[in-house]
């Protein structure tokens, strides 16, 4: 029956092998996007942008939060501060 069922689906592989592939380029995005390494890299980036004037304070702010937002799996936005 093996043999049988094997044929039978036979058409199927390539349907099979691109959810494979589409699998493990979801695998390796989420690793990247979760690295720590490129969330280092990219808050160093944020740092040099503001330094040389290219970013005010509130995109500073902003940028930083939906790094962290992303790196944590988070969507909420930034928490606002009452002084």
């Amino acid at each position: 029956m093996g043999l049988l069922s094997s044929i039978l689906t036979l058409p199927l592989a390539p349907v099979r092998g691109v959810i494979w592939v589409s699998e493990l380029i979801q695998d390796q995005v989420e690793r990247q996007l979760h690295d720590p390494a490129a969330l280092r890299s990219e808050l160093e980036e944020i740092d040099r942008a503001a330094a040389t004037g290219e970013l005010s304070a509130e995109e500073v702010e902003q940028a930083q939060q939906a790094a962290l937002n992303r790196m944590t799996g988070s969507e909420e936005g930034p928490i606002d501060r009452k002084e």
